[in-house]
């Protein structure tokens, strides 16, 4: 084990809610001085965010209100993973449910842990290349527009703050890497 000095421990472990999309626990837990301590973190299934990459090398986005922050964002695709469901799989639902596209190529680029101090969501990123169009499949509560862009265009807006989402600056970033042969998939 790596940097045992640093590690805590689980003394007690309650949930303290269950929701359909996550669980919020509260554990007692042992600190490296031996000390005890407490942690409230979210369980979260998992997600994954899908960079869709037309044959023109343009990139499909959406536009979605999110209703924590009351205002539309601009994000790449992504879904939550459902119970027992490979990532590869949740990739390739959510980019047919939000945009109808269906890919033949599906390079997986990396994982990131969004919120590390609160929750144990992990969000796996996949390019998706080889894109044909369809009928997209949302669920009856979903609205969200969708357009294409650039990277160039998208890294432009990330730096005049029109795209601030987490997960899409970051997948923008190592797809820019990646493309650029600079970072392996």
């Amino acid at each position: 084990m790596k940097y045992p000095d640093l590690i805590e421990s689980c003394i007690d472990s309650q949930e303290i809610e269950n929701t359909r999309f996550m669980r919020v626990r509260r554990d007692r837990v042992r600190l490296p001085s031996g000390n005890e301590g407490e942690r409230e973190y979210i369980m979260h299934p998992g997600a994954v965010l899908v960079i869709p990459m037309l044959d023109d090398g343009k990139l499909v986005l959406e536009r979605q209100f999110r209703y924590p922050l009351r205002q539309v964002f601009i994000e790449l695709p992504a879904g939550k993973i459902d119970p027992d469901e490979d990532p590869l799989i949740t990739g390739q639902r959510e980019l047919l449910e939000e945009t109808g596209y269906r890919a033949d190529e599906w390079i997986y680029l990396a994982a990131q842990h969004p919120c590390i101090g609160y929750s144990d969501e992990v969000i796996h990123i996949y390019l998706a290349r080889g894109l044909q169009s369809g009928q997209h499949q949302r669920d009856a509560d979903e609205a969200l527009q969708v357009f294409e862009a650039g990277l160039d265009d998208c890294l432009s807006m990330v730096q005049r703050g029109e795209i601030t989402d987490g997960k899409t600056i970051i997948a923008l970033f190592w797809l820019e890497k990646y493309l650029q042969g600079l970072w392996p998939a």
